[in-house]
């Protein structure tokens, strides 16, 4: 058998992925699907891959759709690039999803919306030396031994796949990224859901690595380190209608203008790009939830270690 597809489960959810991949037209004999229900996705991912026959075990999200030749592709990449022993791809927002969820897709698969991170949410070229940035448990696949060397960190969700790939890269194992390996995973579509999602992004970075290793990657500091200023900006704000004033608000202000110049840049650039024209006026507003919520949700992660 050539794959094993696990997909973990959340109790009282459904396994929608399973349509399109009995849809997908791959030879039926080939695979086995794997379902494990549990509140963990780290033990259930292990779980499953213990249970699993095939050459190659692939882990799918509940939740998306699998592109026809998803199957057929990571077959084909195994046989060329022998040497690789996980492979993952892109997970695209669906054509299907529309308004909120369809736009915030534009703004996670934006540099300035994710920086590096963006490229798990858009077709990037061939790399046959990836890394956590390009990667997720959505759409990925390992050689059979991989799982017997490496696990899914059971102390972690969401933020267990880049610890899985970076585990992975420590022990010497070949990671790549495959631009023809497509799903399609659906967006948050409020944005309650979305400040959710992205704020716990943040806290598990800190969970995930210690300060001093989160260092050696300054950009995901930047939102925090954004949030701080904000903080100080509105305090001083406050003083100058105190009519104390220790540094002019002209320059104080000067980040905030210029994070808003890049804002508004972006927000046109995505729209003209996905030709999605009334995008415009909600990428005002769904750039700053995202960089907010991740600023805030790390420095929370940072304050739950100190004891606070």
């Amino acid at each position: 058998m050539k794959f094993s597809l696990v997909i973990p489960l959340g109790p009282g959810r459904n396994a929608e992925v399973i349509n399109s991949i009995k849809k997908s037209g791959y030879p039926k004999k080939k695979y086995e699907i794997i379902v494990k229900e549990g509140l963990n996705p780290s033990d259930n991912r292990n779980n499953g891959a213990k249970e699993s026959k095939g050459e190659i075990i692939g882990f799918l999200d509940d939740d998306a759709v699998i592109d026809n030749n998803l199957l057929k592709n990571a077959e084909e990449f195994f046989e060329k690039y022998r040497d690789i022993d996980i492979v993952g791809g892109a997970q695209l927002t669906p054509e299907w999803q529309k308004g909120f969820a369809k736009i915030s897709g534009y703004a996670l698969s934006s540099k300035f919306g994710a920086w590096n991170m963006g490229s798990r949410y858009s077709q990037q070229k061939l790399n046959l030396n990836a890394d956590e940035t390009m990667l997720t448990s959505a759409n990925l696949f390992c050689k059979r031994e991989v799982m017997k060397k490496i696990q899914f960190d059971s102390k972690l969700f969401p933020g267990e796949d880049p610890k899985f790939i970076e585990d992975a890269k420590k022990i010497g194992l070949k990671v790549a990224y495959s631009p023809d390996l497509i799903l399609y995973h659906k967006r948050r579509e409020t944005t309650k859901a979305l400040i959710k999602q992205i704020a716990s992004y943040g806290r598990t970075r800190t969970i995930k690595e210690d300060f001093f290793n989160t260092l050696k990657m300054p950009f995901f500091l930047i939102p925090s380190l954004f949030v701080i200023y904000l903080f100080f900006l509105l305090i001083f704000i406050i003083l100058e209608f105190f009519k104390i004033s220790l540094i002019p608000i002209e320059i104080l202000s000067f980040p905030l203008v210029f994070y808003a110049g890049l804002d508004l840049i972006f927000s046109i650039y995505e729209p003209i790009k996905n030709r999605h024209l009334i995008a415009f006026i909600p990428l005002l507003f769904i750039f700053p939830v995202i960089h907010l919520s991740y600023g805030f949700g790390m420095i929370k992660g940072y304050f739950e270690k100190l004891g606070f």
